[in-house]
């Protein structure tokens, strides 16, 4: 019997998004999804007979910031749920445990929680995952979490207080003359720092390269020195495979 999946996820370049989606295939199908990505100010209730999966990124050993704030307004009622942060083959610090904690103090009754390897934000670091052997793995844990026990948070690794962290990076994309201005920059970017002109980029922008990755002509780009000397040691630094962690409480 399929279960319908409700999915909430704060997903700028796809890694969390694709996890959730992987997991609540495995399990049934998609009933709802409230994308924090763009929905800066969500208002959600969810029912006890709901299962959600909540999703997000670790930026720094952290939750990033403006998704916790766009959490604060979505409640569960006795939900059981899943909850996952992506991160890009270094660690996830206390991600996880935070991401849990608002969960457990929000109405929702983990059922399990996960730290799935995604391609890094930064460098050339975990390009091709979530690969098949990544999504094999988070098919076998939704489907084993769905039959679990309530989870103790206090089996998740991470520490409080949590690490500073959360925020972004320091590093702006630029833009080429390439650029055709459809606007598509400006209107996915999840905190609005870029201006109408398709290349003027606020100090709120957290890094998180949507804007490189999706625009369709390949006219953002980030080749400040720093950042050009950063990437190719970050990448060096974090080239050996990092595995995925896993936490359920399994049915007696």
């Amino acid at each position: 019997m399929q279960t319908p999946v409700s999915l909430i996820h704060f997903s700028p370049t796809g890694n969390s998004r694709t996890v959730a989606q992987t997991m609540a295939a495995a399990i049934g199908a998609v009933k709802d999804t409230l994308d924090l990505t763009l929905e800066t100010r969500p208002e959600r209730v969810y029912a006890a007979e709901d299962f959600v999966i909540v999703s997000a990124p670790v930026y720094g050993g952290r939750v990033p910031q403006v998704a916790m704030e766009r959490l604060a307004r979505v409640q569960g009622t006795q939900t059981p749920a899943i909850v996952v942060v992506t991160f890009g083959n270094r660690d996830y610090d206390d991600a996880l445990l935070e991401l849990a904690d608002w969960a457990a103090a929000h109405g929702f009754v983990v059922k399990g929680a996960c730290a799935v390897v995604g391609r890094h934000t930064f460098g050339e670091i975990a390009t091709t995952r979530p690969d098949s052997a990544d999504r094999a793995q988070c098919e076998d844990f939704a489907r084993r979490a769905l039959a679990a026990e309530p989870l103790s948070l206090e089996q998740i690794s991470g520490h409080r207080p949590y690490k500073d962290g959360g925020k972004g990076g320091k590093f702006r994309p630029t833009t080429t003359e390439a650029c055709t201005h459809c606007g598509l920059c400006v209107r996915s970017c999840p905190v609005q720092a870029i201006a109408e002109d398709c290349c003027t980029i606020a100090d709120t922008c957290i890094s998180c390269f949507r804007c490189i990755r999706s625009c369709p002509v390949q006219a953002k780009e980030c080749v400040s020195p720093d950042y050009l000397a950063f990437a190719p040691m970050f990448t060096q630094k974090l080239a050996a495979r990092q595995e995925n962690r896993f936490f359920l409480q399994e049915t007696k």
